[in-house]
């Protein structure tokens, strides 16, 4: 079985693979205070929650944008679960070829996304990820990373406006009855959830007359879904594209040249 994880400002999400096949997945919040025999402890739980041997673990594969988290979790890989461990970075020979003017300042979870979805879609494609940031990552048709769009997304955007304004409330993510508010709390929603829809949808067609009418765009992330009835533009959700770019990912560059592979 192979280990994934997923590490984001707001959650971290982990996977377990036999094979090609999710075998199961959880999704917990982020904490940057937990230490190495916290995060040893929460796996060992997650796994035998479900019924899952965690020495039949062969290997881990981790993408991670909170850099104190990342040695905490390579650490565990190495000398708790003692499997091979690919941290993705742009160092890596992920197939994809990276042209931001510094590869290095893509985060992790942007190259799984290009990488799986590439795998799945080919090129050119956008993949749209609704998560702590709305990120737009622009693959060509050539399997070449071009970079993309960074915007602040759903939830932080709701909670920065309640924060600059003592009197409007937080609300919860969700479409308002009608698209004009009554209250201040259906006015918010209304703004952020048809002001995303829109802000996704224009985007899309400006990416379109950039690469062409035969460009794919899919949708990953938590919101995805809650936006998804909304958006004409994107053809699909992929729940689990950025754990699928883990697992390719680890599969490609676990038993490159000049590492062993353990028995």
């Amino acid at each position: 079985m192979l280990l994934v994880a997923d590490i984001g400002n707001t959650n971290v999400t982990f996977g377990l693979y036999r094979g090609d096949k999710l075998a199961a997945h959880w999704r917990l919040s982020s904490n940057v205070a937990r230490t190495e025999d916290e995060i040893w402890i929460l796996i060992k739980m997650l796994c035998e929650s479900e019924g899952f041997n965690i020495r039949r673990i062969r290997g881990f594969s981790l993408g991670s944008v909170v850099p104190h988290l990342t040695p905490l979790f390579m650490r565990v890989a190495e000398s708790r679960l003692k499997v091979p461990a690919v941290n993705v970075t742009a160092d890596l020979d992920t197939g994809i070829k990276i042209l931001y003017e510094n590869p290095h300042a893509v985060g992790a979870d942007r190259i799984c996304n290009a990488v799986a979805g590439y795998a799945r879609f080919g090129g050119p494609l956008i993949v749209v990820d609704f998560g702590t940031a709305t990120t737009f990552d622009v693959v060509s048709a050539q399997g070449e990373y071009l970079g993309g769009i960074i915007a602040p997304g759903l939830e932080t955007a709701a909670s920065m406006l309640h924060r600059a304004a003592a009197k409007l409330p937080n609300v919860e993510l969700r479409f308002p009855n009608d698209l004009i508010g009554r209250t201040p709390e259906s006015s918010i929603q209304s703004g952020l959830m048809y002001g995303g829809v829109e802000m996704v949808e224009g985007l899309n067609r400006r990416f379109k007359e950039r690469l062409g009418d035969k460009t794919r765009i899919v949708a990953t992330g938590g919101l995805a879904s809650v936006l998804m009835p909304k958006l004409s533009t994107v053809e699909s959700i992929e729940p689990i594209l950025t754990l699928e770019g883990l697992l390719l990912i680890y599969k490609r560059c676990a038993f490159a040249p000049g590492k062993k592979k353990k028995s």
